[in-house]
């Protein structure tokens, strides 16, 4: 299970369960998981305590996942009892009206954050993805791909730069032989590796050179110069170098939700400017000795920048509030079961 990201950690918490057998979930298939153990793969499912106990969609096991799950000797699937604690997890808003996590992918050491050198080009949305990347738990790093496509390529990567300060930038080109080479550092055999980006950017190409074989479908360009959607699931994959690499479907948006930490880190001379107002609860609107507004001003900080920034903390707030609503209807529920309780003994 080595090759699969067992470490000294998982190890250690696995054994506070030793009626079970430790995997690791590779692929999810509507309702069951690819469980990679020791004794082999197998494909699995939650039990019904499990399922009970699961308050929304986050509880579930995600592609990344170790999980303790017994493993069914007399053939059938495997039944998967408890999530061993994530350290590292990409997460989103569910889709649809549902307020509620999603869980991307877990246990992730580097997040490659793909967005193509063409029409796709858009820093808004790299500042959404980073945001979800810092908040992870991984590292992030930017990779540009479709470089041959990008008209001032020295433009185009000073303005990612910019907006990504501390963070790897690698550029990369489908037609260069060589074009996955500066991701290969990134690879170790206990390493897990994730791409995301939007549809199209490239991601299952890339993939495909570090496996060493077309493994994952590709499709060229639309008319509008924008990729087509290719993978349609997670799945995590053994890289023949040495670690592990998970794919995820194209995804144009991804909701925040709870993200301020790294919302923090990615606009953090965002943050510096608001310590410098005058005044500590400054909302940034007319308050003199306000450094935001100053800033402004005098072009220091885009208003696009800015608005970008209120525009996530608009989101992740929102999911905050979901989250208290969450707690509120559990306290609720587990009040009024107290309450028969007491009821029945009188």
């Amino acid at each position: 299970m080595k090759q699969y990201g067992l470490t000294d950690r998982f190890i250690a918490l696995a054994s506070m369960y030793p009626e079970w057998t430790v995997g690791r979930i590779t692929l999810q298939e509507k309702g069951l998981y690819q469980l990679e153990t020791a004794q082999g793969a197998k494909w699995a499912e939650v039990s019904g305590k499990f399922r009970y106990n699961a308050d929304v969609v986050s509880d579930f096991p995600a592609v990344g996942d170790f999980v303790m799950a017994d493993w069914n000797d007399e053939g059938g699937n495997a039944v998967i009892h408890q999530i061993l604690p994530r350290k590292s997890c990409i997460t989103r808003k569910a889709a649809g009206n549902a307020r509620q996590e999603q869980v991307v992918a877990a246990n992730i050491d580097t997040i490659f954050l793909c967005m193509s050198l063409n029409n796709d080009f858009n820093l808004r949305r790299l500042e959404r993805y980073l945001s979800i990347a810092w908040d992870s738990g991984a590292t992030p790093v930017i990779v540009l791909t479709k470089a041959d496509l990008c008209d001032d390529l020295p433009a185009r990567t000073a303005e990612v730069s910019a907006i990504a300060i501390g963070v790897d930038v690698l550029v990369t080109s489908s037609v260069e032989e060589d074009g996955v080479s500066q991701v290969l550092p990134y690879l170790r055999e206990d390493r897990t590796v994730a791409f995301i980006g939007s549809s199209g950017v490239g991601k299952s190409t890339l993939i495909n050179r570090l496996l060493g074989e077309d493994r994952l479908d590709t499709n060229g360009l639309r008319n509008d110069d924008k990729g087509r959607h290719t993978t349609t699931h997670r799945e995590l994959l053994l890289l023949p170098r040495g670690g592990m690499v998970i794919d995820t479907p194209g995804m144009r948006e991804l909701g925040m939700w709870d993200s301020d930490a790294g919302i923090d880190q990615t606009f953090g001379e965002i943050e510096e400017l608001a310590a410098r107002c005058r005044f500590h609860d400054c909302s940034h609107q007319r308050e003199p000795g306000c450094a935001i507004l100053r800033a402004l001003q005098d072009g220091t900080l885009s208003e696009e920048r800015w608005s970008s920034y209120l525009k996530l903390k608009s989101e992740t707030a929102y999911a905050e509030d979901s989250q208290s609503y969450l707690a509120a209807k559990e306290k609720k529920f587990k009040d009024i079961a107290k309450f028969s309780r007491n009821l029945k003994k009188r």
